[in-house]
Order: C-alpha cells, then sequence, then structure tokens
C-alpha cells in the first residue's frame, strides 16, 4: 500500500459570496484527534490515533454537522476503538476499512449522505 496516497486529500479554498467580498464558511471540519488502546509485540499497550474531519459543500448538512460534533467525535471513537480491538499485536490496521466504518458512522449520525469523511494519519505506537 502506498502510505503517500494517503496524504493526498484535496483542499480547497475559501469560496466568496456574490457581491459582498466576504469570505463563506469553508465546507471542511476538522474533528479532534481519536485514540485507542492496542496490544503491542510481547503484550506491551500501545495507543492507534487517527486524525479524521468532515467534507460537507452542502451549507444546511454543513451546519447540521458542526452541531453533530459530540456525536461524530463518539461514534468514531467507537469504531476506532473496535478496530483497534480486532488488531493482532505488531500488524498495521486495515485503513480501507476503517475508512468505510468511519463513513457508514457518519452516514447513520447525519442522517443520510452527502458529509464526506476524510482521513489524515493512521498511526500505531
Amino acid at each position: 500500500m502506498d502510505r503517500r496516497a494517503l496524504l493526498g486529500l484535496k483542499t480547497q479554498p475559501l469560496r466568496t459570496s456574490g457581491g459582498g467580498g466576504a469570505a463563506a464558511q469553508a465546507s471542511y471540519l476538522r474533528l479532534p484527534t481519536i485514540t485507542a488502546n492496542v496490544r503491542g509485540p510481547g503484550g506491551r499497550l500501545g495507543v492507534m490515533t487517527v486524525e479524521t474531519g468532515v467534507d460537507t459543500p452542502d451549507a444546511a448538512l454543513r451546519t447540521r454537522v458542526a452541531q453533530s460534533a459530540p456525536r461524530l467525535r463518539a461514534a468514531y471513537a467507537a469504531v476506532v476503538q473496535q478496530s483497534a480491538n480486532a488488531l493482532l499485536p505488531g500488524t498495521p490496521p486495515d485503513v480501507e476499512r476503517l475508512v468505510s466504518q468511519l463513513q457508514a458512522a457518519t452516514n447513520t449520525v447525519m442522517g443520510r449522505a452527502g458529509a464526506r469523511l476524510l482521513i489524515g494519519t493512521v498511526m500505531v505506537v
């Protein structure tokens, strides 16, 4: 797997509104890093960290995403902890599966599709 492909997150410039020239709200909302405990080689404890954010082009849904940030963090924490519990000691996490589970959690919390999960770094130490 090419880890550099995960770093290719598309950034979007701030858009300006029609005539006022004021900057509109960015469509990306960065959420705090999610952490979970893992078992490392030899039974040592470790930490799995996942950086997440949500891109929402729809303004109404974007407002709802911002208001639902605590629920999103709780849902993401549950998914990351389940993924960390499933890890065998010394093996890397399955990032593709983790992303699909986090996107499903996003859709469940929001009640519909339209908010796109973006993932930054997934690290197990």
